[in-house]
This record gives structure tokens, C-alpha cells and sequence, in this order.
């Protein structure tokens, strides 16, 4: 059941990828590629199932390259978790079965997925590839789904063309990407500061102090949790880096001790224009305010965000 539903989610990502015809340099890619077209989707997949940006990339068209290596880094995670149909990173492992089919398995802690290449067929330049993908456990082959992968030769390569009938054009799509993952950013933010402010007032009941640093609010590297590395939020929240917004944690006055302290939080866009556009500010007294600051922090007088 679980395995249906992701299946679900990231298959509709999967096909919306692409909706373009190639133009015609594509057309005119060179012929003889040294290398066959099952083997580079072997590597494309197990590079997806690791999450290899940099592998990944080697295996798209030069335009397509160009486009995916502008895009952010959360981004490109994104894109490849839906050539696995995965939301995490796994191990990728590959090996031929009976029928001597070559099989990549993605191997997670919740799921492993299985994915069988079939024969290609070869017409030209052009290579198309049948892809069925499965979790590993379906003997039955229940909620297989099955999927067309297309290959093109470039500069003597076979490069990622399509997702069955649509065309991966990411130049296309980039712009688009890049508004609806700045937009989850501030959504992420905004939910960050919140999940930090619950940490710190957790901590000083705790241990009757507010934490020096966000760093004290990680996880410990071994061992139980302690003061300094009390295991109330995540590494990345503790880094004070997550998902496109850097963060920043103030103790207000020189007095740490006791109800009478009180902190301010902040969250800015590390990239500004392209993680995120609104600077977010937790006062004193709780309330959390945001505005759009050009990436710099946010202030006690911007509005208030529900």
C-alpha cells in the first residue's frame, strides 16, 4: 500500500516533466555511441537512486545539461528521486535476471524498488527502452508500472531524451521549478522557525537555560542526548541551513537564565530571488513577522504571518 502511493505522487511528477518536441540539434545528434542504450539507463537509474547530481548530468542532452546544472540543488534531488520513484536516497544495485533482463534496485529503509530494462529498440539515433518498476516484494507484478524510456545519441553518446511519449526539455521547465520550489521554501521557513522556537522553549525547561546555539538543539553525534547536543530538531535545522533559508538565533539581553530571557529568531533566503524572497522575524514575544528585504533580515515592524 505504502509503495502504491508513492508510486502515485511521484509518477504524476515523473510525466510532468516534459511535454516538448526535440529540436532539430537533437535530431542531428552523431551516430556510432560507443556505449549501449541499457547500460547508460542502468547508470542513469542507480545515479537517480544515489541521488549523484553530478553523474546524473552526463547523461542529458547539452541543452538539457545547461539547464539542470543552473537549477538548485534541492531541486535536482527532486528530479531524480522521480526516475526511482523514491523519496529518499538508496542504494543502487544492479544484477540480470532469469530471462537475462538487466534489474536496478534501489534499496531504502522503507522500501526498496526494483527496476527491469528490457530489450531496446534501436530506430536510427534514437533509442527507446522499456522500463517496468515495481517493489522489490510484488511477485505478482500487482502494481507494476510500466514505462518507455527514450535515448538519443549526442556527440556520439546515448543521452536521456524522454519519459514514454513526453520529452524531457528542462530549459523549459526551469523557470517554472525554480517559482514553485521558492514558494515551498518560505512554506518550509515558516515552519522551520516555528519547529525552532518550540525546540528552545523545550530546552529551557529542560535544563533551565536557553541554548547558547542552534547547535545545541541537534542531534548528538553518539550516545544520549545532553545539553549541548540535546536531539530536539534535526542536523540541518541545528546548522542553521534547511531547505533554501539560512537561520539565525539571538538571546535578547546578557542574561540567559531563567523566565526572563527571551530570544528572537530569523530566517533569511540563501540565495535570494531563487531559494526565497521574504526574510522572516520571530520577536521576543513570539510573534512572527515577514517581508520581502532584498535577503536581508527581517524586522519587528514587517507584517505578521499567520
Amino acid at each position: 500500500m505504502k509503495f502504491r502511493k508513492v508510486l502515485r505522487r511521484f509518477a504524476c511528477g515523473l510525466f510532468s516533466v516534459a511535454m516538448f518536441w526535440p529540436d532539430t540539434s537533437i535530431r542531428a545528434a552523431q551516430t556510432n555511441a560507443p556505449s549501449d542504450p541499457v547500460t547508460v539507463l542502468r547508470d542513469i537509474l542507480m545515479a537517480s537512486c544515489s541521488q549523484d547530481s553530478k553523474r546524473f548530468t552526463a547523461y542529458l542532452t547539452s541543452r538539457n545539461e545547461a539547464a539542470f546544472v543552473a537549477m538548485t540543488s534541492s531541486a535536482q534531488t527532486t528530479l531524480l528521486k522521480r526516475f526511482v520513484l523514491l523519496d529518499q536516497k538508496g542504494e543502487p544495485r544492479a544484477q540480470a535476471d532469469d530471462s537475462g533482463n538487466l534489474v536496478v534496485f534501489c534499496v531504502t529503509p522503507a522500501i526498496t524498488s526494483q527496476l527491469q530494462i528490457g530489450k531496446p529498440e534501436i530506430r536510427d539515433n534514437v533509442a527507446y527502452v522499456p522500463l517496468v518498476v515495481k517493489d522489490a516484494t510484488d511477485t505478482t507484478d500487482a502494481n507494476a508500472r510500466r514505462v518507455t524510456m527514450g535515448l538519443v545519441r549526442e556527440n556520439g553518446q546515448w543521452k536521456l531524451l524522454s519519459l514514454g511519449l513526453l520529452l524531457l526539455d528542462l530549459p523549459t521547465l526551469a523557470e517554472e521549478w525554480d517559482r514553485a520550489e521558492l514558494q515551498n521554501n518560505e512554506k518550509s521557513a515558516v515552519a522551520s522557525i516555528k519547529e525552532l522556537a518550540a525546540a528552545v522553549e523545550k530546552y529551557r525547561i529542560t535544563y533551565t537555560r536557553l541554548p547558547q546555539t542552534l547547535a545545541e538543539l541537534g542531534p548528538p553525534p553518539s550516545g544520549s542526548p545532553k545539553n549541548d547536543h540535546a536531539g530536539f530538531v534535526d542536523a540541518a535545522l541545528a546548522s542553521g541551513r534547511k531547505d533554501g533559508y539560512s537561520f539565525r538565533y539571538v538571546i535578547v539581553g546578557a542574561n540567559n537564565v531563567g523566565a526572563p530571557a527571551i530570544f528572537e529568531l530569523a530566517a533569511i533566503p540563501t540565495e535570494y530571488g531563487r531559494t526565497g524572497t521574504h526574510s522572516y522575524f520571530r520577536d521576543g514575544t513570539g510573534v512572527l513577522h515577514g517581508a520581502d528585504h532584498q535577503g536581508a533580515l527581517g524586522t519587528i515592524v514587517d507584517p505578521k504571518v499567520e
